[in-house]
């Protein structure tokens, strides 16, 4: 149990994960907030609840729920660099699913709502999965 906790709260040294969690984490904030408070021309925690509802992702509620607060919480967590790990995996989980119920049957391209950026995300959530936040402070030039 220890190495899985010291695995957790470990992480790589560097700037690279510090530049991929800020803007990544700032995209997944805003989605979550589109989801659940209807921020930025989102539908709220209501509206995103139908709409699972109506695309056979039920129960819409709490799938609306733990979509929204995995991006959200999920986006802080990255930014502030705690629990990077933890919420990466969430995310991963969450740009898999929206890959595949939503996006796949549109093929690639965002054009017709295709994959591409969920893929994107889910490509930058896997490497912050697998690296942590950085450790700036032992960087050396």
């Amino acid at each position: 149990m220890y190495r899985f906790f010291k695995l957790l709260l470990s992480t790589g040294n560097g700037f690279s994960p510090l530049v991929l969690r800020i803007p990544v984490g700032i995209i997944f904030i805003a989605h979550g907030a589109q989801k659940l408070f209807g921020w930025f021309g989102g539908y709220g925690l209501a509206g995103t609840a139908g709409w699972m509802d109506s695309i056979g992702l039920s129960p819409g509620f709490a799938l609306a729920l733990l979509a929204g607060s995995a991006e959200f919480f999920g986006g802080l967590a990255l930014i502030a660099g705690l629990l990077t790990r933890p919420a990466a995996a969430a995310l991963s989980i969450t740009m898999l699913v929206a890959i595949f119920s939503v996006h796949f049957e549109q093929g690639l391209f965002m054009s017709n709502n295709g994959y591409e950026f969920a893929l994107a995300l889910l490509g930058a959530s896997v490497s912050l999965l697998l690296s942590g936040a950085g450790n700036a402070r032992q960087t050396k030039f």
